[in-house]
């Protein structure tokens, strides 16, 4: 599914990077997070009210918070250890989403949210807040997140007026959609049918695809992270807190794309201007190169979830899903694993929906039957 947004446009700077504004009123608000992700909806609605003449999204409010409010307890939260040391883009998307909670009421006139006592706050109230969002899943589960995180912090640290965090058992709102989509075989052939080996397009298809890595790590890697046989980086995620080596084998099917594709740099993904590209940069680039291919609901990140499916389906288990991926926990591996036996079990089954027959029961029909007619002695 394609997004159909307004004020949306786009133009390329002097490294070659896509860069994404929301335009209004002859101004215009950059974009920073990848186009149809859940983060990227709720900067565009910011970047619109902040430019229709709403509050911007760092403000949580007029006047001094008061004590004991939740406005107070949140920005307590901005000043701690654990807020800081999230990474930039997680830290932009998070406080936006906190702030605009901060000036929201639940209706027209009434009291902010932001000046609500925070002690009285329950499970209901955090249950109510989601399903005020109700018709935006990937939003209300943000608000929940939120909160999880923030009454998380406050009762470790002790925070006075916190009790309990009510949001830890509020379920998120299943949104009907697994997200990016995953490519399918099918989709990798036709990319592949349209962009030939050589060249840029072909090559990040095939480090995406055959690395496993995420978006920030793709535009990283470069050939003075070979040894031998492996290729061995540092995540780009959560480098800030803690660094995270990674060391996997170079595929025969990447080293062949490798040796084909024109290097020279220390990235093997540039722009046209030999410059790296960044994380979101390279996104909007890929994003265009799929369209080139005819498959305008792909992305490089549906390359991940492919490779997934892929090994989950081959036999994969999830610890070997975790180790190839990064993740730190069997809860994403298992999302994989799971389908990939329900596939496998469905198959080994399907025999058992036909029922066993007494052939001494199934008495064939006669020609004189079959053509309408009766039998007699």
């Amino acid at each position: 599914m394609r997004l159909r947004l307004k004020y949306i446009v786009e133009d390329t700077d002097r490294h070659g990077n896509v860069r994404i504004y929301v335009r209004r009123h002859g101004r215009k608000k950059r974009l920073k997070t990848e186009i149809g992700s859940p983060e990227f909806l709720v900067e565009y609605r910011a970047a619109i009210a902040e430019l229709e003449g709403e509050p911007k999204k760092e403000e949580l409010g007029p006047g001094p918070s008061a004590q004991g409010s939740l406005r107070w307890l949140i920005e307590k939260y901005y000043t701690c250890a654990e807020f800081k040391r999230l990474d930039e883009k997680t830290r932009h998307v998070r406080r936006g989403i906190l702030d605009r909670l901060c000036r929201d009421t639940s209706k027209p006139g009434g009291i902010p949210h932001g000046q609500k006592p925070v002690a009285r706050m329950e499970a209901r109230h955090v249950r109510a807040l989601r399903d005020e969002r109700a018709d935006r899943p990937e939003a209300a589960n943000a608000i929940v997140k939120a909160l999880r995180q923030v009454f998380g912090w406050a009762l470790e640290a002790q925070i006075g007026h916190i009790q309990s965090n009510p949001a830890r058992d509020v379920p998120y709102i299943k949104s009907g959609s697994e997200g990016f989509h995953t490519w399918s075989l099918d989709e990798v052939i036709q990319f592949e049918q349209h962009h030939p080996v050589g060249g840029k397009a072909r090559l990040a298809l095939a480090l995406l695809l055959y690395t496993g890595v995420r978006r920030s790590d793709v535009v990283r890697l470069g050939p003075q992270m070979e040894r031998g046989s492996k290729i061995i980086w540092t995540e780009a995620k959560g480098l800030k807190h803690l660094a995270k080596q990674r060391e996997l084998p170079i595929l025969p099917q990447l080293r062949a794309i490798l040796d084909s594709s024109p290097s020279g740099h220390l990235a093997y993904l540039v722009t046209e201007f030999g410059k790296p590209f960044t994380a979101n940069g390279f996104g909007n680039w890929f994003r265009k190169r799929c369209n080139e291919a005819g498959l305008p609901h792909c992305s490089a990140h549906g390359l991940r979830k492919a490779g997934a499916t892929a090994a989950a389906e081959n036999g994969a288990t999830e610890h070997q899903l975790m180790a190839i991926y990064g993740w730190e926990s069997p809860k994403q591996a298992a999302l994989y694993t799971r389908k990939a036996n329900r596939k496998r079990l469905a198959a080994s089954a399907m025999h058992l929906l036909v029922p066993e027959r007494n052939t001494d029961e199934s008495v064939p029909l006669s020609s004189s039957d079959s053509a309408g007619g009766t039998k007699t002695a």
